[in-house]
């Protein structure tokens, strides 16, 4: 994660804490909750986006929806040599939900879900050609991605 120098003041953080809890809210409505005029809150947004602080607005979906009922953490050791090759290779996967380079014993820990274990088990045995791998399979999340306190 990048550290971004342009720091939001308290209108940004409370036109950001609303856009966190409903990213569908409107300019409008969001200039009526703080008491500003929609240009206003449109040129902070418009600001916000452009320095790289709200980087996206997104759906939440129950991947369970759609036949995922699979979901895993994938720990990979990857020697820095393999790494380029590596992020390349795991950006192309469609069932990675996340990738983040960690420290501790692994590399490397991956989101993902698939429909079938025999999919999970396909990926691991080519993920293996980059390093050790250790899954972990969910059963349950108590705690969904949720966003941080601004």
């Amino acid at each position: 994660m990048a550290e971004n120098s342009y720091v939001p003041d308290d209108t940004d953080k409370r036109i950001i804490s609303l856009l966190m809890e409903n990213a569908r809210m409107s300019v409008k409505d969001i200039a009526k909750e703080l008491y500003l005029t929609s240009p206003t809150v449109s040129a902070r947004i418009k600001r916000l986006r452009e320095n790289g602080v709200i980087t996206g607005f997104h759906a939440q979906v129950d991947t369970s929806c759609f036949g995922y009922n699979i979901k895993a953490f994938v720990n990979l050791e990857v020697a820095p040599k393999d790494k380029s090759d590596f992020y390349d290779f795991i950006e192309r996967i469609p069932n990675v939900i996340e990738c983040n380079c960690v420290t501790g014993d692994y590399s490397m820990i991956i989101e993902v879900v698939f429909k079938r274990t025999e999919e999970l088990d396909h990926l691991i045995n080519v993920l293996q050609k980059y390093g050790h791998t250790k899954t972990l399979i969910v059963f349950s999340t108590s705690v969904e991605h949720r966003s941080v306190p601004v």
